[in-house]
């Protein structure tokens, strides 16, 4: 390996980054020049990935985003790919599509019901008219941080909305001004009688075959206001989102916590009030959801070997202990609220530079991608499709069914090495 230094781009001047980089001895060299390491805006790599440019990565460059992440991380694409997998199975017969008598998905009901407008508002408006008491949460599909956001329990807000922005329903429109309209969770499970949800992190360094790894230390964002479902409190936006770019203008923001808990302080609460199996399943399930949702996706995925992303999933629990997937970022914010949070991303950065450079040697593209265990850090390996395709060939070489992702069923309480399961 040459003694030469790495040599880093870098998009953001965050400090959880730039440290990690600055304790490798690598080199910050600008973004046009001849880099190693390029932790880019998702702009940035559009542009290093659009044929028009030309550029042509080297086998010593590596990037944090693959060419067409947007099929994950844009709320339309997300519900449009995580569609059409669940009917692929379907019309496969296989048994992960298998249905109630109700016609629900038993084991890929994890998105609620979602429409795209202005393209699916004839579709929307039946769907609403079968429960009109519900309420729907709409979201521009390019925006994050909680920007235009908001809930309707009448077809005549919607309306009023429609005519207020000048976006008419009949009309088609760009990815710009679509939304997606989503069936509101409207009985998230509280703590504090206040609601709150999920981030999590998901390593992926291969689509195809899928490899990825979800990383244990991420937290729970709260509300600063108990929750209510009273049609007054609608448009109170500390009630309903949980983005820390909301909250923390709130009167009741604690800067000391952020409004924040670790995952492993829920998981001991939920120990505690609900019982470790229930713990365990609730667990389970949301690992079910991630695999899922990135198999839904990996058929469209361009799969650059010199690509991996970091992906921060936000996920909502119901009383009933059900997660559901209410987005996938692909540039989850790296800036620090508190001490605490600064800690977690800097030690979420290592690790992933651990993942995809093992002990932070030149990038090899040629490598095979399958680190040794140590080097894993506090992420824990979800899925590996080649070794589940291993399992499986065995399992079938021994007359035996296939168990937990690998197949149809997930009654399979076996410790692969292809999965968490």
């Amino acid at each position: 390996m040459s003694s030469r230094s790495c040599k880093y781009a870098c998009d953001m001047e965050k400090s959880v980054l730039v440290s990690n980089f600055d304790k490798r001895g690598w080199v910050q060299v600008g973004t046009d020049e001849d880099w190693n390491f390029y932790w880019a805006s998702v702009v940035s790599a559009k542009a290093i990935f659009n044929v028009e440019t030309g550029y042509r990565l080297q086998d010593d460059q590596i990037i944090n985003h693959f060419p067409s992440h947007y099929e994950l991380t844009r709320k339309d694409l997300l519900v449009k790919n995580l569609k059409r997998y669940r009917k692929e199975l379907e019309r496969d017969g296989n048994p992960l599509a298998e249905k109630d008598e109700l016609g629900h998905y038993l084991h890929l009901d994890f998105i609620p019901v979602t429409f795209l407008l202005p393209a699916d508002y004839n579709l929307f408006v039946e769907e609403f008219r079968k429960n009109p008491s519900t309420t729907w949460i709409m979201k521009p599909t390019g925006k994050a941080r909680g920007i235009g956001i908001f809930l309707i329990n009448k077809l005549s807000q919607l309306k009023k909305w429609s005519r207020d922005s000048k976006t008419s329903f009949f009309q088609s429109s760009s990815a710009r001004d679509s939304y997606v309209i989503s069936r509101y969770i409207d009985n998230p499970l509280l703590i504090g009688g206040k609601k709150f949800d999920l981030r999590m992190y998901v390593l992926v360094t291969s689509y195809r075959p899928l490899k990825c790894y979800v990383y244990e230390l991420g937290f729970c964002r709260f509300c600063t206001v108990k929750y209510s479902a009273s049609s007054a409190e609608l448009d109170n936006m500390f009630i309903h989102l949980t983005n820390v770019s909301i909250q923390k203008h709130g009167e009741d923001y604690n800067s000391q916590h952020g409004g924040k808990w670790t995952i492993q302080n829920l998981k001991l609460f939920l120990q505690s009030t609900r019982g470790r199996e229930v713990t365990s399943k609730l667990f389970d399930d949301i690992n079910w959801l991630i695999v899922h949702s990135l198999r839904a996706v990996a058929g469209v995925m361009t799969n650059d070997k010199h690509c991996f992303e970091c992906y921060g999933y936000d996920i909502i629990i119901d009383d009933n202990l059900k997660p559901w997937l209410i987005e996938v970022n692909a540039s989850p914010s790296l800036s620090s609220t508190t001490v605490n949070d600064r800690i977690m991303k800097y030690n979420l950065i290592n690790d992933t530079i651990n993942l995809v450079m093992p002990r932070g040697e030149y990038p090899d593209v040629k490598w095979h991608k399958t680190p040794s265990k140590e080097l894993y850090g506090h992420y824990e390996l979800l899925y590996d499709e080649e070794l589940a395709q291993q399992d499986l060939d065995r399992e079938t070489n021994k007359g035996k069914g296939s168990v937990g992702t690998t197949g149809g069923r997930r009654e399979g309480k076996v410790k692969h090495p292809a999965s968490w399961k």
